[in-house]
């Protein structure tokens, strides 16, 4: 074979002949003489220069060297293969018993997460965060203007950067909610410019967006529905059908499905991606005022002055009926798949479970009254609100304050938390879904009307932390 390796192989025993030889003919130099013996030193000096490295290195640091090479020449490609694939088995061994560890942790979240959705989709799920909640200093909470008229609606986006606020003025701005600047705004029309203006052109009522913050959808007076793009504000589809001022609206999460609910006493249904009407429900004796909906295919409205809260199954064509305000149920909250809460101009807040026909909990003049004496008149409510599957609601009227409470155990009960002082109407209330701030639409008007006006207020979006108490130190100890 005439491989580099058989002929590097060959070629070294050689250096070592020559350095024996040189040895050899020293010996034999020592008797001859004259030019014989200069030209023979001059030869022996070359020799001895190679030959003592040779020697230097002695036989064992020689065997070494020669082992070296040879186990560097010797190994063929499959050996090669093979030594790689157990160094490579050797580190992935190392890798998963230094991941043991944390894969257990992980497999505990894991199958926590798990059954938290399983409760979810049961709608027994409830945090209780509420015992840790503390009021937030008036100094922290910032107000964000630009809306020239009361604000009526607002969302969040679901990564909590974003907030899309409307208002009586026919105009949506979305903001950035860590620097409270404008990132675009949608300008409102004039009346009679419906047919060369893209957008609103008569007061704002509702809004939602979808759960993976693709879609933007706003109803208004005009009965219209318009669609956009959340991500850059571009109007993309208007759905015309309802016949009366749109008053509610709401995708179902973790689709494009759209539920919408209006003065025409009718609940509609929409398929976003499509861009197509599916069908209609009927059922409410007055005036629709709010609407919500989660995971499930049903949504919950609210009836105004008929004094019924209704819950529709979409797929089997069916409702039901709850009856609990004395006066007009004016908005509606889900907490989960089960609960919900209301809010009624007779000033009282309720509490349900879509397994029972009366409410769970009914607080009164939730918000205080106001007027002259023997004449007093319950504060309005005007929002609510539910950080989701927590025991945490707060809702919101004209008394200057929005109101934080605590559900009971199982949603029994409902306990004042705090209040958090801000001037005007509160039309508007949201948490974010990290639960980390609240965020109230103000006014100087309430959303549906002009009954009364504070001149005092200021019309805006407030951020409002939600401050949690530092853990104790017995707690601490027993989280580490």
């Amino acid at each position: 074979m005439s491989s580099p390796f058989f002929i590097k192989a060959s070629q070294k025993p050689k250096l070592g002949k020559t350095g024996k030889n040189a040895t050899v003919s020293k010996r034999k130099g020592d008797g001859d003489s004259g030019g014989k013996v200069k030209s023979k030193k001059q030869n022996l000096k070359y020799n001895e220069e190679i030959s003592s490295d040779s020697e230097a290195e002695g036989p064992i640091a020689g065997k070494k060297r020669q082992s070296k090479e040879e186990h560097e020449y010797d190994e063929t490609p499959q050996e090669k293969k093979l030594r790689l694939a157990k160094l490579y088995l050797s580190q992935l061994k190392e890798e998963e018993e230094n991941k043991a560890e944390g894969e257990s942790f992980e497999t505990d979240l894991i199958a926590g997460r798990l059954q938290d959705d399983v409760l979810e989709q049961k709608g027994k799920l409830q945090r209780l965060i509420a015992k840790d909640l503390m009021p937030p200093d008036a100094s922290e909470i910032r107000l964000l203007r630009g809306h020239k008229l009361p604000i009526t609606c607002l969302v969040i986006s679901p990564d909590d950067k974003c907030i899309f606020s409307a208002a009586k003025d026919c105009s949506i701005i979305k903001w950035d909610v860590e620097s409270g600047k404008k990132l675009q705004v949608i300008h409102g029309g004039r009346k009679g410019t419906e047919d060369r203006h893209v957008g609103h052109t008569a007061h704002i009522l509702c809004m939602s967006i979808s759960s993976d913050g693709k879609y933007l959808a706003t109803g208004d007076m005009n009965k219209l529905i318009m669609i956009w793009e959340a991500e850059t504000c571009k109007h993309l589809y208007k759905f015309t059908g309802h016949k009366g001022p749109v008053s509610g609206i709401s995708f179902r999460k973790g689709t494009h499905d759209l539920y919408s609910s209006s003065h025409d006493r009718s609940v509609k249904v929409w398929n976003v991606d499509e861009n197509a009407y599916v069908e209609t429900l009927f059922g409410h004796q007055d005036a629709i005022t709010g609407l919500d909906s989660l995971s499930r295919e049903r949504c919950v409205t609210a009836g105004g002055r008929d004094g019924s809260v209704r819950v529709w199954k979409i797929a089997e064509e069916s409702q039901l009926v709850f009856h609990g305000h004395e006066g007009s149920i004016d908005c509606i909250q889900l907490i989960n798949e089960e609960h919900m809460i209301t809010g009624a101009d007779d000033g009282s807040v309720c509490l349900w479970s879509v397994n029972k026909k009366k409410p769970l909990c009914t607080v009164k003049q939730a918000h205080g009254c106001h007027g002259d004496a023997g004449l007093e008149q319950p504060h309005w409510v005007a929002a609510v609100a539910a950080l989701q599957n927590s025991d945490v609601v707060a809702s919101g009227s004209s008394n200057s304050k929005v109101q934080l409470w605590k559900c009971g155990q199982n949603y029994r009960g409902l306990q004042p938390l705090f209040d958090v002082p801000l001037v005007g109407f509160v039309n508007s209330l949201k948490f974010s879904h990290s639960g980390h701030f609240l965020v109230a639409g103000v006014g100087q008007e309430h959303r549906l009307g002009r009954w009364w006006r504070l001149k005092e207020a200021r019309n805006g979006v407030c951020i409002i932390p939600i401050k949690r108490k530092p853990p104790s130190q017995e707690e601490a100890s027993l989280d580490n």
